[in-house]
């Protein structure tokens, strides 16, 4: 009876074990067939999957990602010819038959029972993961798609699959990380930031750093990816490194400075801005940086100066003459609150003479920036302010009708 029994049981365990073949077998030809019948094919290979013992079978696997494969390749010669095709199938197809192929390969590296190793499908499944790299319309067109529904955190896992194929030992020395792999990376990091995967965005700005695509931007949002942790030393870091490299990009130059002045560290903000402009005495906008310094710290003297000379250096800086002509208007303002003290009344009325004559010096440099910079709304209402002040009617009306057009 037991032989009986051990027999019943060993004729269903291979009936079983060839049904699950067959599943496999059947998965491929509904794949392959002229008229795929995908949903089909995968009901197949997930059959034989849960078998324990076609699941170990390099064939079974790689069946798998064929499916996954041909789908993408149907809806590739749909995207070719300009028809309608679902971007969503197809990047999932792509992705589905990337994992199935990369178990088949390990699969497929393993000694059979003599111990002999004789890869199968493993230059077939290299030639199928590379065209997934280097042909446009498959990774990177998915990766592309998923950002632009800002489908931020899809899109990283779109990219970092891109990301991963050159690194892969199969791939050794045959797909070279070139302009295209550090803009993808570029991109990945930016979905990384919108998806608030922050510290994943961080590691690649850090890596893209030396890579020599879009560095000043690399500088730049690595930056905020630190300010937006409280990471102090880190962001400061990221500053003083981007203004290494890149010495005539005031944005960080001034971006350090403010943290100075913030953190009331004025000696090394003026330190740094010192050595900015000794590097590059030419560079305006250092210079105007500087007047706003001095500004702060009360030397009105050394703030003209200052935006002097970045007038001379550029004459178009329409900031640089607002900030000269803020210095006079605040400098009129406190000669009125001084002159609130004064108690004879002829000394008062030659105080506010004083004071009415230095807003008028303020005019002529708000009028230069504005021309300068017209859309800038605030110098124009600086200028309606005064105009205003210095009973200057005319030119009131014009700038209040500038401004309301505005």
């Amino acid at each position: 009876m037991k032989k009986i029994i051990l027999s019943l049981f060993l004729v269903a365990s291979f009936t079983f074990s060839f049904a699950q073949k067959a599943n496999v077998s059947k998965a491929k030809n509904k794949a392959l067939m002229e008229n795929p019948d995908f949903a089909g094919a995968r009901e197949a290979i997930k059959l034989a999957l849960q078998d324990s013992t076609t699941n170990k079978e390099a064939y079974t696997w790689y069946v798998g990602g064929l499916i996954g494969n041909k789908e993408n390749d149907v809806l590739y010669g749909k995207a070719i010819l300009n028809q309608p095709f679902d971007a969503d199938v197809k990047g999932q197809a792509i992705i589905e038959s990337y994992n199935y192929f990369l178990e088949a390969y390990k699969l497929d590296q393993l000694p059979d029972a003599k111990g002999r190793v004789k890869p199968r499908y493993n230059k077939d499944i290299k030639t199928k993961i590379k065209e997934y790299y280097t042909t446009q319309q498959n990774l990177i067109a998915y990766g592309a798609y998923l950002f632009e529904k800002k489908k931020y955190e899809e899109a990283v896992k779109a990219f970092e699959v891109f990301l991963e194929i050159p690194k892969l030992p199969m791939m050794e020395n045959e797909i070279p990380m070139d302009s295209t792999y550090n803009m993808i990376m570029y991109y990945t990091a930016i979905a990384s930031t919108n998806a608030k995967m922050h510290d994943k965005a961080i590691s690649l700005y850090e890596n893209l750093k030396d890579k020599k695509y879009e560095t000043l931007a690399v500088y730049q949002l690595l930056y905020e990816e630190y300010v937006g942790k409280k990471d102090t030393v880190n962001f400061v870091k990221t500053l003083k490194e981007g203004f290494e490299k890149f010495p005539s990009e005031a944005w960080f130059l001034q971006n350090l400075i403010n943290y100075f002045i913030y953190s009331s560290k004025i000696p090394e903000a003026l330190i740094y801005l010192n050595t900015a402009i000794e590097r590059e005495p030419n560079m305006a906008q250092y210079r105007y940086v500087k007047g706003n310094l001095d500004e702060s710290l009360g030397k009105i003297d050394d703030a003209l100066a200052s935006f002097d000379k970045a007038i001379e250096v550029d004459p178009t800086m329409a900031d640089a003459y607002a900030g000269k002509g803020r210095l006079y208007y605040n400098k009129a303002v406190k000669m009125l609150e001084d002159a609130n003290n004064i108690k004879d009344i002829k000394l008062y009325n030659a105080a506010q003479l004083k004071a009415e004559n230095v807003f008028k010096e303020s005019v002529p440099y708000f009028k230069k920036a504005a021309e300068l910079k017209p859309t800038e709304i605030e110098y124009k209402k600086t200028l309606k302010t005064l105009y205003y002040r210095l009973k200057m009617d005319k030119e009131f009306e014009a700038i209040k009708t500038e401004i309301d057009a505005m």
